[in-house]
């Protein structure tokens, strides 16, 4: 049966992560930012064409200072407090993982996602760390964070999305594309009808771990 389980870290005087359980053994693996919402979205897999798929959704801060949010997401702003972030992200939320569940899968079976700001942090993670994270799911990303002139010669595969009704941030994802598309990347560049929001990022969440994963 699939489960829900939530730890508590000391990053950041106490940041909450949260890991969807797939009901069969998980076969793939997908980090996310802003995981309050994003773990949620794991059972939606479940009823789609996709591998038994663990979702990991670290939180996002409780600052309600919206910038809090971006500068740990984005490396454009605040240099310290975005590293010390992706220490917590990379490091120390995967090496739980694979203690607690014993899931610790290659590159080409696990993937990054978030959406609007935390589609930045996806897209950082994954031309920073490609060994780790095979492909990007990026959903309205933000536009603080821009392809570095010089890209890195190994880059994850990327499936970016924006809504008809988000003009800015579907920019913002063509850029990417481009960027990705002129270093040999495999990138899909995806416009549907919709706007900036939870229920638009959610269903696409199925089409992009198919994409992903079932092959």
């Amino acid at each position: 049966m699939s489960e829900l389980v939530t730890e508590m870290f000391e990053y950041d005087g106490g940041r909450q992560v949260a890991v969807y359980v797939p009901s069969d053994p998980p076969e793939a693996v997908v980090f996310a930012g802003d995981g309050q919402l994003i773990s949620q979205w794991g059972r939606d897999l479940e009823q789609a064409d996709v591998p038994p798929t663990l979702v990991v959704g670290a939180y996002r801060t409780d600052d309600p200072d919206e910038m809090a949010r971006i500068e740990e997401y984005s490396p454009s702003f605040n240099p310290e407090r975005f590293a010390a972030h992706e220490k917590f992200f990379v490091d120390d939320v995967r090496d739980w993982v694979r203690s607690r569940f014993g899931v610790g899968l290659p590159a080409e079976r696990t993937a990054v996602f978030g959406v609007s700001a935390s589609a930045e942090l996806a897209l950082a993670m994954g031309v920073r760390h490609p060994d780790i994270y095979g492909s990007v799911f990026a959903a309205s990303p933000g536009g603080g964070y821009r392809p570095p002139d010089v890209m890195p010669s190994r880059l994850p595969r990327t499936y970016l999305v924006a809504g008809t009704e988000e003009p800015w941030f579907m920019e913002n994802a063509a850029r990417w594309a481009d960027a990705l598309r002129d270093a040999d990347a495999d990138v899909v560049l995806t416009e549907r009808q919709g706007n900036h929001g939870d229920p638009f990022w959610q269903a696409e969440f199925p089409r992009m771990a198919a994409w992903a994963f079932s092959r």
